[in-house]
C-alpha cells in the first residue's frame, strides 16, 4: 500500500508539472491549397502518403543541385539549416513561456547562437586557410586572439543574463538559459562536426547523410504497407516491420556507395588552394578508394559462384554507417519526439509540408554526424603532412632551424638520410 501511495503521489506531481506547461499552439495545415484540391479525394492516410512524397522528391533533388554548386554552397546551407533549427527550438521555449515576459531572453539566445559560431568558424578557417590567415595581418591577429575573443564574448552574453535576472522569475530564467545552452550544444556543436567531415572529402558528407534518408524513406514505405507490430511507444506510428526493412534497405544502399569511389570530386579532402584562392578537390586518391581484390567466405562463394570480388575498402566502411544510420540513427527521432510530447506538439515547425520543421528531417542527421567524425577519428584520418608544413612555416627561423637539426639526426640515426644522399649523388 505504501509503495501504491508512492507511485500515485509520483504521478500526482508528474501532472501538476505537466498541467503548468503551457501548450504550444497548434501550427495550421501548411499543405498548398493545390495539393489539396487534387487530392481531396483521398483518405487522410494516403493524402499524407502523396504530400510526404512530392515533398521528399523536392527535397533529394534540392540535394543533388547543391552537390553540384560544390563544397562552399554546402557549407553555406549547413549554417542556414542550423540557424533555422536553433530558430525553431527557441521558438518552442518562447512560446511556452512567452507569457511570462522574461527580458532579453531571445535577443541573448541568439547572441549566444553568434558567439559559438564565432568561435567554432574560427577554429575551422585557422585550421584550413590556415596560409591564407597568415598572409593577411588582420586575420593573422584576429586567429592568434580567437579564443580569448571568443570567451570575451560569451562572457559577455553571460554577464547581460545575471544582469537580465528578476526576481519573480529566476527559476524560470534559468531554465531558459540551460533550453538555449543545450539546443546549441544539439545543433550548432553538431553542425560544426558535419562540415569538418565535408573537408575530408564529400563522400563522408554524402554518403553519411544520404544513409539517414534512405533509411528514413524506407522505415516509412515498410511500416506503411507492412508495419503491423509497433516499435516504441515514444513513436506509436513506428513499426519492427519498418525498421527492419530500412536497415536491410540502408545496408544496399550504403554497398552502393561504389560508384561514387572512383571519382576525385567525391573522395577528394576539399582544400582551399592559395594560388586561385578558391576551394579546390583534387589529389591522388588514398588506398581506401582504390579498388582492391577480396576473397569471399566459401558460404557467399556458393551462393554467387564468384571466388574473388573487386570493391573499394570504404564501401567496407559504409556498411558500419549504413549500420548506423538504420540502428542508432532512429533514436535522434525517437529523443526529439519524446521532446515534442513533453510540450504536446506534433512538428516542431511547418516549414515543409507532409514533414514538418527542418529539425524534423535533421534529427537523426545531427547524431549521425557525430558518429561520422568519431569514426574518422578513431579508424580512417592519419597525419597530415601540408597541415605539419604548414605549421612549421609559421615559425620563427631559428625554431624552424633547430627542427631541422633534430629532424636530421632522427633520420641519420634511423639509417635514412645517408641512403637518401646515396641516391641524390
Amino acid at each position: 500500500s505504501e509503495l501504491k501511495a508512492e507511485k500515485d503521489g509520483v504521478s500526482d506531481s508528474e501532472s501538476k508539472v505537466d498541467s503548468r506547461i503551457p501548450e504550444v499552439p497548434v501550427s495550421a495545415d501548411d499543405t498548398p491549397e493545390v495539393l489539396n484540391k487534387a487530392l481531396s479525394g483521398l483518405s487522410s492516410r494516403w493524402k499524407n502518403w502523396w504530400v510526404r512524397g512530392l515533398f521528399t522528391l523536392a527535397m533529394i533533388t534540392f540535394f543533388f543541385f547543391i552537390i553540384y554548386l560544390g563544397p562552399m554552397v554546402l557549407m553555406m546551407i549547413v549554417l542556414c539549416v542550423q540557424i533555422k533549427c536553433f530558430h525553431e527550438i527557441i521558438m518552442i521555449g518562447y512560446s511556452v513561456y512567452h507569457s511570462y515576459d522574461l527580458p532579453w531572453f531571445r535577443t541573448l539566445s541568439w547572441y549566444f547562437l553568434l558567439c559559438v559560431n564565432y568561435f567554432f568558424y574560427g577554429e575551422t578557417v585557422t585550421d584550413y586557410f590556415f596560409t591564407l590567415v597568415q598572409r593577411e595581418e588582420p586575420l593573422r591577429i584576429l586567429s592568434k586572439y580567437h579564443r580569448f575573443i571568443s570567451f570575451a564574448l560569451y562572457l559577455t552574453g553571460f554577464c547581460m543574463f545575471v544582469l537580465s535576472l528578476v526576481k519573480k522569475h529566476y527559476r524560470l530564467q534559468f531554465y531558459m538559459f540551460g533550453w538555449t545552452h543545450v539546443t546549441l550544444l544539439i545543433v550548432v556543436t553538431q553542425s560544426h562536426l558535419i562540415i569538418h567531415n565535408l573537408f575530408e572529402g564529400m563522400i563522408w558528407f554524402i554518403v553519411p547523410i544520404s544513409c539517414v534518408i534512405c533509411n528514413d524513406i524506407m522505415a516509412y514505405m515498410f511500416g506503411f504497407f507492412f508495419g503491423r507490430t509497433p516499435l516504441i511507444k515514444l513513436s506509436p506510428k513506428k513499426t519492427w516491420e519498418g525498421f527492419i526493412g530500412g536497415f536491410f534497405a540502408t545496408i544496399v544502399f550504403g554497398i552502393l556507395s561504389y560508384f561514387m569511389s572512383g571519382y576525385r570530386y567525391f573522395v577528394c579532402p576539399v582544400e582551399f588552394n592559395n594560388d586561385s584562392n578558391s576551394f579546390q578537390v583534387d589529389c591522388q586518391p588514398p588506398e581506401l578508394f582504390q579498388l582492391q581484390e577480396y576473397t569471399l567466405p566459401s558460404v557467399l562463394e556458393s551462393v554467387t559462384g564468384w571466388t574473388t570480388v573487386h570493391l573499394y575498402p570504404f564501401q567496407i566502411h559504409s556498411v558500419a554507417l549504413s549500420s548506423f544510420a538504420s540502428i542508432m540513427g532512429p533514436f535522434g527521432g525517437f529523443f526529439a519526439s519524446g521532446f515534442k510530447r513533453a510540450f504536446k506538439i506534433k512538428d516542431f515547425a511547418n516549414t515543409i509540408p507532409g514533414h514538418g520543421g527542418i529539425m524534423d528531417r535533421f534529427d537523426c542527421q545531427y547524431l549521425m554526424a557525430t558518429f561520422v567524425n568519431v569514426y574518422i577519428a578513431s579508424f580512417i584520418r592519419g597525419p597530415n603532412p601540408s597541415k605539419v608544413i604548414q605549421q612549421l612555416l609559421a615559425l620563427r627561423p631559428d625554431q624552424q632551424l633547430h627542427i631541422f637539426n633534430s629532424l636530421k639526426a632522427h633520420l641519420v640515426e634511423k639509417g635514412l638520410l645517408p641512403a637518401l644522399e646515396g641516391a641524390a649523388a
